[in-house]
């Protein structure tokens, strides 16, 4: 088994992401939105638009200032993604539509939420009426169905029975989503949404289809353990694990040895180790670079967490907080706001990571929050006298 310091992982774990170099100095167009979903092979997608709502961010994060709606018109319009139940309600590409039928057949033998197999299991007439109506007049929200009957409570709050039969039908495969201008879902059948010659493919055997996505994660991460590479794509344990020993059998996958970790990691052979990371960008809560938790701190010694769901009073460092990464190293952390009526940014609280010295990176970190705010639209940035690390960014504004 070979052997990795945990700077050599770093680097191979930015470069994996497309985090490593600096950003690109032309106008950012789709191909390069596309590059970075290459890379990332998906993103999580999620509604609180505090900053943004957070899909657009990790291209933000890898390619600065670009015009959102370019996203939009990848996923939405061109339909070259899709949105799929993956590490949690996710968009990407097209192509890997067969490799996660596994996870609509699981859903469909009642390995879903409970709320949704009932209502399968106990009105079958409805599901079918609802998927019918899908098919005459969609793309539609649950609110135009003909007969959304609204219920009081559900396993899933006070959603209509016509919202529980669309999510049913979206993960057993039938319909699939398209997102309308508030972010709301407009359900469609998939065949209208996922281009054919995708859908025309042979299903793989659920083996196979772990095999890929499981290279996929490996590929994203760059170096990862076991369970970091099931969490990727939230796989089936059990069967993944057996995947990942059929992969080191067939030398897909090396295991390597990381310095400090107690758990063997694993590699695509014959990986090369960029020598540096040069990198400068706020990544949001749900970017794949962060979003494992446990691997972040063991990665890059960072303690994080979304405090939103904690009470204000328990708060360490805000509601909306979002990391710096610069180079190799997270070195600070801005719980952000975006005042759209305004046109502001507002940077409530600044915090540098201990061990980080300010005057090495201020003006980096406050570039940084000139390029979000450009992004934002934002004509002003406000950096309010909370953290550690205010005070000199509060020194940079206006000059």
């Amino acid at each position: 088994m070979n052997s990795l310091s945990i700077l050599e992982a770093r680097h191979i774990a930015l470069g994996a992401q497309g985090l490593s170099e600096e950003r690109p100095a032309v106008k950012i167009g789709r191909r390069h939105l596309r590059q970075c979903m290459k890379a990332m092979e998906l993103v999580q997608l999620d509604a609180v638009p505090v900053v943004i709502r957070s899909q657009y961010l990790p291209f933000f994060s890898r390619l600065g200032p670009y015009n959102p709606k370019l996203f939009d018109e990848i996923a939405y319009k061109d339909d070259e993604w899709y949105e799929l139940w993956a590490h949690e309600a996710s968009i990407a590409p097209v192509e890997i539509e067969p490799y996660l039928r596994f996870n609509k057949k699981r859903a469909a033998n009642g390995d879903t939420w409970k709320g949704l197999y009932r209502l399968a299991v106990e009105e079958p007439s409805y599901i079918k009426k609802v998927l019918r109506e899908v098919e005459l007049k969609g793309p539609l929200e649950a609110k135009d169905l003909s007969d959304p009957q609204p219920r009081k409570s559900t396993g899933w709050g006070h959603r209509s029975k016509g919202q529980l039969a669309l999510n049913w039908l979206y993960r057993i495969g039938e319909v699939g989503i398209r997102r309308g201008l508030n972010f709301e879902k407009q359900f469609d059948l998939l065949d209208r949404i996922v281009p054919s010659k995708i859908l025309s493919i042979p299903t793989p055997s659920d083996h196979d289809s772990l095999k890929n996505l499981l290279l996929r994660s490996s590929k994203a991460y760059g170096v990862a353990t076991a369970p970091d590479l099931v969490d990727y794509f939230r796989l089936p344990t059990k069967e993944a694990r057996l995947a990942i020993a059929d992969l080191v059998d067939n030398k897909q996958l090396e295991e390597v040895q990381i310095e400090s970790w107690k758990e063997k990691a694993y590699i695509a052979p014959h990986i090369s180790i960029p020598k540096s990371s040069n990198g400068c960008s706020l990544v949001s809560p749900f970017d794949p670079i962060v979003w494992n938790r446990k691997r972040l701190d063991r990665l890059f010694d960072f303690q994080y967490k979304l405090e939103m769901y904690t009470p204000e009073s328990k708060r360490r460092f805000g509601y909306y907080v979002l990391p710096l990464l610069i180079g190799d190293r997270f070195v600070g952390r801005f719980d952000i706001r975006n005042i759209r009526d305004k046109r502001t940014l507002h940077v409530k609280a600044s915090f540098l990571e201990k061990g980080v010295e300010a005057g090495d990176i201020a003006q980096k970190a406050f570039d940084e929050l000139a390029n979000l705010a450009k992004f934002l639209e934002a004509q002003e940035v406000k950096i309010d006298r909370k953290g550690s690390f205010s005070v000199y960014l509060k020194k940079l504004v206006g000059h």
